[in-house]
Formats: structure tokens, sequence, C-alpha cells
């Protein structure tokens, strides 16, 4: 196993104030306050089915809307998952799962390539699960993904409850993520890659 897979980002803006620290080799332990309750639930999600410690404090211009506090936490979250990978060695890189929840089906694939990509492909019923918008989904994944440089794969097979079909693709993307920063057995000093550089 990698020692101290650890990274700790602070970043301010004019609208935000967010420090995120992840540790890839926890126990699932998750302190998150973001001021947005539903962001909070699902960052849950992530470090419970991941097995990650993750500690998320946000400050936002909540008085305007979510979008700024759920984009930045996004963005930090990614940083410091690109900061704790450092140069990848030894990682399985890919990872992907299918999770169900009720009617839900949602299949999540990823690669830590170092190229920044998302395909989404979800569709949300309904515009607010409580008081968070569901556009605001795609927002978090898409700065998660462009500065943690995945590449992101998020598929819905089935699912007609909105509050499901998002918690089962945040389970999905723990997991997937989960199985992608696992520590190869066979090639655990090496680089993942072909180009020996990721």
């Amino acid at each position: 196993m990698t020692n101290n897979r650890i990274a700790t980002v602070h970043r301010t803006t004019g609208e935000t104030d967010i420090q995120v620290t992840i540790n890839l080799d926890g126990t699932g332990i998750c302190k998150a306050a973001t001021g947005i309750p539903f962001l909070d639930h699902m960052l849950h999600q992530i470090a419970s089915h991941g097995l990650f410690d993750l500690d998320i404090q946000a400050k936002g211009d909540w008085e305007i809307d979510d979008h700024h506090t759920n984009e930045d936490v996004g963005i930090t979250l990614g940083q410091a998952l690109h900061q704790a990978l450092s140069n990848k060695k030894g990682i399985v890189r890919f990872g992907n799962f299918l999770a169900p929840l009720d009617e839900a089906l949602i299949q999540v694939a990823l690669d830590f390539s170092g190229r920044p990509h998302l395909t989404y492909r979800l569709q949300i019923p309904t515009q607010r699960v409580g008081t968070y918008d569901t556009q605001l989904v795609r927002e978090f994944f898409v700065a998660l993904v462009n500065h943690s440089e995945m590449t992101l794969h998020i598929c819905q097979l089935d699912g007609i409850n909105s509050h499901h079909i998002i918690e089962a693709t945040f389970k999905a993307f723990a997991r997937a993520m989960r199985m992608a920063v696992e520590i190869d057995a066979l090639r655990a000093e090496t680089i993942p890659s072909s180009k020996g550089v990721l």
C-alpha cells in the first residue's frame, strides 16, 4: 500500500472559501459542511462507498444560490484528488461500477488518464430535490473531472425518482473510484500506462 495518499487544498475566491482534505486510504469518515445539505449527503456517499476520509468545509454566497459553492467544492475536491494521487504510481487506474437504488440503475466508468472528459447521460425528471437544483449535479462532476484530470462516463440505465438517480450516481462513482485508486499488487512500483506517464 502506498503511504501518505493524503492531500489538503484550500481555495479562496470572491465567491467561496473552501478547504478539502482527502485520504485515499481511509475508512469512510466524512465531515462535510458545505451549506448545501443535499450536497453534503452526496459527499457522505463518496466517502462511505469509496472508503475515503473526507473533510470538506465551505463558505459561499448562498444568498445568491448554491451554484458557486457546489461548483467550487467540485473544483477543490478534484484538486485534492489530483494531489493525493501524485504520479499515480501503482494504481489500478480504471474503475467501473453498476449501482442499483430501487428503480434507478446507474453505470459509471472512469480512468485516471490525465485527460479530462465527462460524458453525462442522466435524465433527472425534476428541477429540485428538496432545495437542491438538480442541474448542479452535472456542474459538480464537470468541475471535479477537469481538476482531477479523469475521464468519467455516467450513464443512466433506468430510474424515475430524482433522488434515487442522483444518489445511485454518487454511489457508483465512489465504488468506481475506489477500484481505480487501489494499488495493483502486480505493478505497485510502475505507472499504469504504456507511455510511462499519466
